[in-house]
């Protein structure tokens, strides 16, 4: 859910009208009365937010069927990944809706504070998840991932550093499992060294040393990220071939097109799919799965921005916070973020020229 009670509540003593869709928090733990009593007003459906909002909360992009319910010069804010799809782009560039992205709002620190929550869900999570499946009535190897006294435990290897990589690796080791993570930053390298617990051993991320480490594991984490763009392919099909058959892949790049070449997105109905002897884990929506603690993680972060977008509009609220700027990726038909752009081949506009 993209607001909480205490959300509206706000929103409404700013003078704004809330609409939300009945039963919308409940998956949450949030009622409708709980809505009711912030002082929202409770409508019956999505289609009825959609025809009367100027700003649209959401958590993640808007599905094909919402796609003509789109509408020039609204506002629409939530996790989008456009670099994933193509057909979500250019459905967003036709409608002339002003698309802002919680994942590419960006701190001049670099740091990305509206998908760091999400990333740390789905990086605690994705633990859990691949020794779940590393399980053999699950397709995996049958390791247990902290082994017991006179049996080793289970080697993780973790493909990227960040907030998704940092995570997974504290969760792994606290497990007991024997950790690897690769990045390509060594002063990442360095600040995680001083940080994470000594059964996390660091290497520096290439060719060689991915090889080498893939044939050790029994699973694979892919925590590989380029900030509104395609994650690159780190894992090629060819490489599952060193790894032991009923090891396991969790692939949280997977939103962004993932950085292992043989996965694709999964659902949590059916989370999991076998190529080469390898079980694959794709599901897009991770924090999905625990929906209280995602909601109020996420809403934390977003609220903020959300209040000052509707309180000053995107135009002013962008110029005035430049971290809001660069979430924006597409403007009334213009595409506005690089990576979007260029993975489409699409024409770039300069954000200057429209706020």
């Amino acid at each position: 859910m993209a607001l909480v009670p205490a959300g509206a509540d706000s929103l409404g003593e700013d003078g704004h009208t809330v609409l939300v869709e009945r039963g919308a928090g409940v998956g949450s733990g949030f009622s409708d009365e709980a809505y009711r009593a912030a002082g929202a007003t409770l409508v019956a459906g999505a289609a009825e937010v959609w025809a009367q909002s100027d700003l649209v909360l959401k958590v993640k992009e808007p599905i094909e069927p919402e796609w003509p319910r789109l509408r020039r010069g609204q506002m629409l804010f939530t996790y989008f990944h456009f670099a994933a799809s193509e057909p979500l782009t250019r459905a967003v560039v036709t409608s002339g809706v002003v698309a802002i992205a919680y994942e590419t709002v960006q701190l001049d620190s670099g740091e990305l504070p509206l998908l760091t929550p999400m990333s740390e869900v789905a990086g605690r999570m994705s633990v859990p998840e691949g020794a779940k499946y590393l399980e053999k009535v699950h397709g995996g190897s049958g390791i247990l991932l902290g082994g017991v006294p006179g049996v080793l435990p289970a080697e993780v290897l973790i493909i990227g550093g960040g907030t998704v990589g940092t995570n997974a690796a504290k969760m792994a080791a606290g497990l007991g499992a024997h950790v690897t993570l690769l990045d390509v930053s060594l002063d990442r390298l360095r600040y995680l060294a001083d940080v994470l617990p000594a059964n996390v051993d660091l290497l520096y991320s290439n060719r060689h040393t991915i090889l080498e480490q893939l044939a050790e594991a029994d699973l694979v984490i892919g925590a590989v990220l380029r900030p509104g763009a395609k994650a690159p392919r780190v894992v090629r099909r060819t490489d599952l071939k060193v790894m032991t058959p009923g090891s396991v892949i969790v692939d949280v790049a997977v939103d962004q097109g993932g950085c292992i070449e043989t996965i694709k997105p999964t659902t949590h109905e059916k989370p999991t799919y076998i190529v080469d002897g390898i079980v694959h884990y794709g599901v897009t929506n991770m924090p999905g799965a625990v929906p209280r603690t995602s909601t109020l993680a996420l809403t934390n972060a977003t609220f903020p921005y959300a209040r000052r977008l509707a309180a000053r509009g995107w135009k002013q609220a962008c110029r005035e916070d430049r971290a809001l700027l660069l979430g924006l990726n597409v403007v009334e038909g213009k595409v506005v973020y690089p990576g979007v752009a260029e993975a489409f081949g699409l024409p770039l506009t300069e954000t200057k020229t429209l706020v």
